[in-house]
């Protein structure tokens, strides 16, 4: 989806270091994640997080939990920045780079839990291993979750929601929760995307799954 440039963006990210690690600054803060947050809490991370409703309200709602949302557009990023700023919140900071790079700016073991929040479904076939929801991406994720790590997966693209069915059970995970119909059902504590108010006020069913990483899978795939 083609962005259109937000005068200023570059400037105003670079302004505001102490809610943005960009990704000349990023790197440093490899397994010293948890130096940018007041508190040592379990990190959350939200990778395309768009203009950032999600995960303020998410760190708003969850002072327990640190929160990092990663966004690589540059003009969404600044939009999002604008709601860190009015929330100014200690446990929420971003990210400004490519979410497919995660392991390059995280450690092993630093994240506890991953939200994938209506991903680009990059419906042709051959696009597949552009979807975060590949065996590829779920590789990245891996390296730095913690044994036994959550994905969150939201989408209203049926077909990308049935391919991460499968792809998330031929890596190994366990399928804990599913939803094909996230707002008809006894869902407690949803908050919603600015994407997903969309497709819902359009008719759209909402699909969720929570997928876990078997601890057991990964130790097999070590020893190979």
């Amino acid at each position: 989806m083609r962005v259109r440039n937000k005068p200023g963006a570059k400037e105003k990210i670079v302004n505001y270091p102490q809610y943005v690690a960009t990704q000349e600054s990023a790197g440093i803060w490899k397994g010293k994640w948890q130096q940018r947050f007041k508190k040592i809490q379990p990190i959350h991370v939200e990778v395309g997080m768009g203009k950032g409703r999600f995960i303020t309200k998410m760190a708003q709602n969850h002072p327990e939990i640190n929160y990092i949302g990663v966004e690589m557009q540059t003009s969404v990023l600044a939009a999002a920045l604008d709601k860190v700023i009015l929330a100014d919140l200690p446990n929420l900071q971003l990210l400004h780079v490519d979410g497919s790079k995660l392991n390059e700016y995280f450690a092993e073991n630093e994240i506890h839990q991953i939200y994938l929040n209506f991903s680009d479904p990059w419906p042709k076939f051959r696009h597949e291993k552009r979807r975060l929801t590949h065996a590829g991406f779920l590789k990245v994720y891996e390296e730095i979750m913690w044994p036994n790590g959550k994905i969150c997966f939201k989408t209203d693209n049926q077909g990308l929601f049935e391919y991460s069915l499968s792809s998330l059970s031929r890596y190994g995970m366990s399928l804990e929760q599913v939803w094909l119909d996230l707002h008809e059902s006894d869902f407690d504590g949803n908050v919603m995307t600015e994407y997903e108010e969309k497709f819902s006020a359009k008719g759209h069913p909402i699909y969720r799954v929570e997928a876990r990483f078997n601890e057991s899978f990964l130790t097999q795939q070590q020893k190979k």
